[in-house]
């Protein structure tokens, strides 16, 4: 996704002594572009102030020409399907017992906030080292966001890691910039100080391997995860994370409606995968995850149930006739979806206010905070308008002027 943040109220960029009928991008800065700059700056110096350390600059990542890439690799039986089909498409953990073993390329384009891809790569294929087939390698990693390499926590997991070790140094020759996720996963039933000692395990097995080899400050990132909990969500949701241009300007948003309104914690989800996309700067709790996340499931499921049938005229003039006498989207409060509910042991409510189509804000509220519900439901307002402008900002929107023909893409045998 490009950015719009290069200075000036219109950049262009021109190749030189090209010819006219070279293609050229040009970026323009709206207002609000240039607001929501001010206000990831104005988070970044309060930071600033408040710690007594600099906030780095959000690091660069080199532009792809397509759908950003999920790739989903490891040893046999490991759980890569198990996992692709509870997370993006909602198979409950326990029919994944019935899961076969993949046994070619699965891709999957997932029409999300973000469209992006997911690619399942049979455990049995060694994409490095094949001598039955030579693949293309820059249609494979070319476009990738992030690898994830999957270990069952629960078998012998020496051969995952020599193969992950081996593919992370040839990676790092070619495609130094592509983050490398490790889900030592199944790690459902173990005792929590067995999960943290094969953590522990792993990453000194995999960081000593690459210091020996010369390779220092690997972007190789490690998360405990299983099917039957939030772990495997919570592990995408930093995934994604990665993905998102800008991510600093929505913690940011966050972070200022938290302290305004006095928001305990306040997540941004997408609500076909339950990912939360971005949360305020509080330190994470997990419990507050997973009631949020299971709310918008509630919502979610009593969604499909009422409000996916067909309303019939007569339905619409009942409603608009006596004793209302008024059309019915002036009787409607709010134009976005909004829910609403107090937990009745800490007496917390909790609020979601749905953002567009695919995402959903979801706050968790202080006790008494239904005092000042309408201060909060206009600063939340605000939010959400905001954030639209930000996904509509953030699309990549560079147009090509007439005679630039389409990229040639690359293609990988399934």
């Amino acid at each position: 996704m490009s950015s719009a943040f290069s200075g000036g109220n219109r950049a262009g960029v021109d190749g030189g002594n090209a010819s006219s009928n070279r293609p050229v991008r040009t970026t323009y800065l709206s207002q609000a572009v240039l607001n929501l700059h001010r206000v990831y700056e104005q988070n970044r110096q309060r930071l600033q102030k408040k710690d007594g350390a600099k906030v780095p600059d959000p690091i660069a990542v080199p532009q792809t020409k397509g759908k950003p890439r999920l790739l989903l690799m490891g040893q046999r039986r490991s759980g890569k399907s198990s996992i692709s089909s509870v997370v993006f498409h909602k198979l409950p953990p326990s029919e994944t017992l019935f899961l076969e073993s993949t046994a070619r390329i699965q891709k999957d384009s997932l029409n999300s906030f973000m469209d992006f891809q997911v690619w399942d790569f049979p455990g049995q294929i060694d994409v490095f080292d094949n001598p039955n087939f030579a693949f293309d390698m820059d249609a494979i990693f070319g476009e990738i966001g992030a690898l994830i390499w999957v270990i069952d926590a629960q078998d012998d997991y020496l051969e995952a890691v020599a193969r992950l070790n081996n593919t992370i140094l040839h990676l790092q020759r070619g495609y130094p910039h592509i983050n490398i996720e490790v889900f030592i996963h199944k790690v459902d039933g173990l005792s929590d100080d067995y999960k943290l000692d094969i953590q522990r395990d792993v990453t000194i097995r995999i960081q000593d391997e690459l210091s020996d080899q010369g390779v220092e400050n690997a972007p190789v990132n490690f998360h405990l995860t299983s099917i039957y909990n939030h772990s495997i969500f919570e592990a995408f949701s930093k995934v994604i994370q990665k993905l998102i241009p800008r991510l600093g300007q929505l913690e940011a948003m966050l972070t200022n409606l938290c302290r305004t309104c006095r928001f305990e914690k306040a997540y941004l989800f997408d609500v076909n995968t339950k990912i939360y996309i971005a949360t305020d700067s509080t330190p994470e709790d997990m419990a507050s995850y997973e009631i949020c996340s299971d709310y918008v499931d509630v919502i979610i499921d009593f969604t499909e149930v009422y409000g996916s049938w067909q309303r019939s005229p007569e339905w619409r003039k009942r409603l608009e006739g006596p004793p209302w006498m008024q059309p019915l989207d002036d009787q409607v409060a709010c134009e976005w979806a909004e829910s609403g509910m107090v937990l009745s042991e800490a007496q917390r409510p909790i609020m979601l206010r749905e953002v567009d189509r695919f995402l959903a804000l979801v706050a968790i509220m202080k006790e008494g905070s239904y005092e000042k519900m309408p201060q909060i439901n206009m600063n939340v307002d605000v939010v959400v308008k905001g954030l639209t402008e930000f996904f509509e900002i953030t699309k990549p929107k560079d147009s090509l002027t007439p005679g630039a023909g389409p990229s040639a893409a690359g293609s990988v045998p399934t």
